[in-house]
């Protein structure tokens, strides 16, 4: 998945998103204790993945931040 690709979600689509990523990633580290998974690689794909859906949220939530931030000093000023 590309970060682009990420960044155009909306909010409630990245959390459904994580959900199933999640489930996906234990479901392959269950099969690799198994001995069933062929592409090992899978896991690390997935968890970068992860990583990046979790960071594009933290980015939205600091720029919901900052935004408020920058809301207050302007109605102190005024």
């Amino acid at each position: 998945m590309k970060i682009h690709e990420i960044r155009e979600m909306k909010d409630d689509e990245l959390i459904k998103q994580i959900v199933l990523q999640k489930k996906e990633l234990v479901d392959l580290r269950f099969a690799h204790q198994l001995k069933q998974l062929t592409n090992t690689a899978k896991l690390n794909v997935i968890k970068k993945d992860l990583a990046k859906l979790k960071t594009v949220i933290r980015e939205r939530e600091l720029a919901k931040i900052a935004s408020a931030k920058i809301e207050n000093k302007e109605g102190v000023k005024a």
